[in-house]
């Protein structure tokens, strides 16, 4: 695998299309397909957190679960220190899965629960890769337990005697384990109180700044992206309809879609009604797209050509797929 030229990104998604062929009506007989991601393209780059928003079902979690290889794309490529991962050898194969790692939304649902944290959970996996040998991956396990806030004997439970903090604790150390330069977090915080998510959220904070890892930082809470993300990317119905740095985005939001997302987080300070933007009709689903902009039957700024073209996604740094963007 060549090396990646300083300055360049450390992950590239260029074009990346995903369908799924889903069951229909009476008696699941009609089969439909469904664009799950549809035409996506962006850059990470090492040491940064790249936050990735929008509401359920518009392929965020798709999109990263490509991203580390547990879906293929139908088309486009998934670029790696410049090498597509598609055509990498099979020694280069496993070094990526070392590299790339994913914090999962359900803790629980991806940690085997009848072995212990230690055996089943941490150890393995470093075993398998060859990070560690046997004689010293009970050290790496206590010390990574330490580096997420966990005692050492926690090890040494099943999973079932933690709480759901804890858990994501392991699975960040999981993740950890393998020395990546890339994490996929998947709403890793969306399950968990408020107060332990602060706990997780700093934690990954210092964990990065220690550690020099990228994320992609998947969630719908915008609050929580605005904190963690250096860029934000918003996406609707398959497609990234704004992408620019976290201040400009929340400052100077330039898609409607992007601003009615905006103008419903919660303050503390009383916000008047007026400055809240209510969105009509729903969603549309991913196997019936609407033609020209796939947000123009919600838009309150549609016109004709938003009916008839599709924008693309155009810019000088602050990115935006729309016909009549601004305020």
């Amino acid at each position: 695998m060549k090396g990646r030229k300083i300055g360049s990104p450390l992950l590239q998604v260029v074009d990346v299309y995903r369908t799924f062929d889903v069951s229909q009506g009476f008696l699941f007989q009609r089969r439909v397909e469904v664009r799950a991601v549809d035409g996506v393209s962006l850059e990470i780059y090492p040491d940064e957190t790249v936050g990735l928003v929008g509401e359920s079902g518009c392929g965020k979690t798709t999109l990263g679960r490509i991203i580390v290889r547990l879906l293929r794309p139908n088309a486009g490529k998934v670029i790696y220190e410049g090498n597509d991962v598609q055509e990498l050898s099979r020694q280069d194969s496993k070094r990526l899965r070392r590299e790339i790692q994913m914090v999962f939304q359900d803790p629980l649902g991806s940690i085997n629960p009848r072995k212990s944290i230690g055996m089943g959970t941490l150890r393995t996996p470093m075993l398998v890769n060859g990070v560690a040998a046997r004689r010293e991956v009970d050290d790496i396990v206590a010390d990574l337990m330490v580096k997420v806030g966990l005692s050492p004997d926690m090890a040494r439970r099943l999973p079932g005697e933690l709480s759901g903090g804890q858990l994501q604790r392991v699975g960040i150390a999981r993740a950890l384990s393998l020395n990546p330069h890339l994490i996929v977090a998947d709403e890793p915080v969306s399950s968990l109180d408020v107060s332990i998510q602060a706990q997780i959220l700093s934690l990954l904070k210092g964990l990065q700044a220690e550690l020099n890892i990228a994320f992609l930082f998947i969630s719908h809470d915008l609050t929580v992206v605005k904190y963690m993300s250096d860029r934000v990317a918003v996406m609707y119905l398959g497609k990234i309809v704004e992408m620019a740095k976290t201040r400009e985005l929340f400052d100077n939001p330039q898609h409607p879609y992007t601003q009615a997302l905006l103008s419903a987080v919660p303050s503390v300070r009383k916000v008047k009604d007026k400055n809240r933007i209510i969105l009509t009709g729903e969603v549309a689903s991913g196997s019936n797209i609407p033609s020209g902009c796939r947000f123009h039957p919600r838009c309150w700024r549609a016109d004709a050509i938003c009916q008839q073209v599709e924008p693309r996604l155009e810019g000088n740094g602050h990115l935006v797929a729309c016909h009549n963007p601004g305020r």
